[in-house]
């Protein structure tokens, strides 16, 4: 589906997403490049890993059990 497409949906946000879409496209190679995750730490100093969050958060994970 193309950016153009998806803007034309109508629904709230749907500009904001076919936008998105549309730089995710235009600008891959910037888009899939490596963040330095030092100066997101600097902005937010509460980032946290996936292990972290996930440590802090495994409590609230509905897990089932394998039968």
């Amino acid at each position: 589906m193309t950016p153009e497409a998806y803007r034309s949906f109508g629904f709230p946000g749907a500009d904001d997403l076919g936008n998105m879409f549309q730089f995710n496209r235009d600008f891959e190679t910037t888009f899939r490049a490596r963040r330095d995750v030092d100066a997101t730490r600097r902005l937010l100093p509460t980032l946290q890993t996936f292990e972290q969050w996930l440590r802090r958060n495994r409590d609230a994970l509905p897990i089932k059990s394998a039968a």
